[in-house]
């Protein structure tokens, strides 16, 4: 009989040897929700993205349904970067069946099916929380070619994209330029701060004011990388997003800060002879 022609997975060692690639992603808006724990009456958000979120907007763009295998996609590693944190929101809502019933609690049997209130009740209350103004550069990096098709699908997206909940909806520009060929770290590290206006006009008259540790050309911010020998854990690798299969497992993480560039031009900049000589001018944080 004659071969196979559709060749099967390449081995762990070929796949190393491929042209990696990163994308670059700015993933802002109104109001972002990333779970990785909530459930029935109370959606909680992590401070940034997850893991699951950022796998499943890339699955949204390239118009994978649910029950579609997202191990290439899981199989990519994730960097965040923090430019502006965003402040917590808490939404409150009140939920009833339209048919009438009443509703079950939040406590399950051990099948995990919910257990019904007692006495029974028609309404509840439920607590979701979302970051409101939040900026984030997400960048995940994986073989070139699959890099650069994710990078056209979130450009032209098969499904509605979200920050996390359908109700997110992300700003313009999502992709920030073309994929990257670099390390995860060094991409991040050069990406110009992306937070709004409003933060960078506070920073820079902050940084104008001097003295340090405020620079107008550099800023420190927080970010994360996914690293098997990094000192923290978190539980929001997606195994699926079947509905009623969905499972997530473990990835280990590594916080760092790093220097970034602000995209301030010199000529927004002023100098206060006074420190820059090396003097100490105690009302130069008042702008005096």
């Amino acid at each position: 009989m004659p071969a196979d022609p559709t060749p099967g997975p390449a081995p762990a060692a070929d796949r190393q040897d491929e042209a990696q690639a990163v994308l670059v992603l700015r993933l802002a808006g109104p109001l972002q929700s990333w779970g990785d724990r909530s459930a029935f009456n109370r959606r909680d958000s992590r401070p940034q993205p997850t893991k699951s979120g950022v796998v499943g907007l890339l699955a949204a763009a390239a118009g994978r349904p649910r029950e579609a295998d997202i191990t290439d996609l899981v199989g990519l590693r994730l960097g965040v970067r923090t430019d502006q944190p965003g402040t917590l929101l808490r939404d409150y809502h009140t939920v009833s069946d339209y048919r009438g019933r009443p509703l079950p609690q939040a406590g399950v049997n051990a099948k995990g099916l919910q257990k019904p209130t007692s006495p029974a009740k028609d309404t509840h209350v439920t607590h979701r929380y979302y970051l409101q103004d939040a900026v984030f550069i997400a960048a995940v990096q994986g073989r070139a070619a699959l890099v650069t098709a994710l990078a056209e699908a979130v450009r032209s997206p098969a499904f509605p994209l979200a920050l996390g909940r359908r109700s997110c909806v992300p700003t313009q520009p999502i992709v920030l330029g073309a994929v990257r060929d670099a390390t995860l770290e060094d991409v991040l590290a050069a990406e110009p701060w992306q937070a709004g206006a409003p933060a960078r006009d506070a920073y820079r008259r902050r940084a104008e004011r001097g003295p340090e540790p405020f620079s107008p050309h550099r800023i420190d911010l927080a970010a994360t990388f996914d690293d098997p020998a990094g000192e923290d854990t978190l539980q929001d690798v997606p195994r699926t997003f079947a509905p009623r299969e969905r499972a997530f497992s473990a990835r280990r993480i590594r916080h760092e800060w790093l220097s970034v560039p602000t995209g301030f031009a010199p000529s927004t900049t002023t100098t206060h002879p006074a420190t820059d000589a090396g003097g100490h001018d105690p009302f130069a944080l008042l702008g005096w």
